[in-house]
């Protein structure tokens, strides 16, 4: 079974074309207001149109209201919504309504925070397991990477992926140290917040498809 890849906080025709060319299983959208990844409705609607149906579109939100979600998928066409900070019962309404598999992003500093992926079983189709950042700041795309052994004899609830601090660079050792099937990396193929590289798009994924 091949390791697969997410793209995730992409904005331009550009980066999309670098992360469907290389290979990338998912590509995310990014529609929360304080990121410096935020698409806007119109630009999402060009990425899904030119996009086709190469890549599973994921919307990335963060405890969001339904109003958003609703224009998000219209906009984005998305395929799956990835959902920080937002409690099981409100995913699964938000599921319920919007008819679309949810990820769930599980923040880790320590073995005990993982205690909180239970609660997803038979509700999330898959875990993005990512660092947990320090209180007020974005809770992803902060290059910041976890310590993989905590992940050492955890039994996953469910299909997961690994994120945070991920680059062409570890990706091997990160998949080899953990067993991840599924990555997820967006501030390790960027120049600046925000700003993705196509070079270090097209590096990060020749590099998981020689695992």
């Amino acid at each position: 079974m091949r390791v697969t890849a997410k793209i995730c906080g992409l904005s331009t025709p550009e980066t999309l074309d670098a992360a469907i060319g290389g290979g990338a299983s998912h590509v995310g959208f990014v529609f929360y207001p304080h990121s410096p990844r935020h698409l806007a409705f119109g630009a999402a609607t060009a990425l899904a149109a030119r996009s086709g149906g190469r890549a599973g579109r994921v919307g990335v939100f963060v405890d969001p209201d339904d109003a958003l979600v609703a224009a998000a998928i219209e906009a984005g066409q998305l395929d799956i919504l990835q959902l920080h900070k937002t409690a099981p019962a409100r995913a699964a309404a938000l599921a319920a309504r919007f008819a679309r598999p949810v990820w769930a992003a599980i923040a880790i500093r320590t073995r005990a925070d993982l205690a909180e992926a239970r609660g997803w079983q038979g509700l999330a189709e898959r875990l993005i397991y990512d660092a947990k950042t320090p209180e007020g700041t974005l809770p992803g795309g902060m290059g910041m990477r976890f310590d993989w052994a905590l992940l050492d004899g955890f039994a996953h609830p469910c299909a997961w992926a690994l994120s945070g601090g991920l680059d062409a660079e570890n990706v091997a050792d990160a998949v080899g140290r953990t067993g991840a099937r599924m990555v997820d990396i967006s501030s390790g193929v960027e120049s600046a917040p925000g700003i993705k590289d196509v070079d270090k798009i097209a590096r990060f994924l020749q590099a998981v498809a020689q695992l």
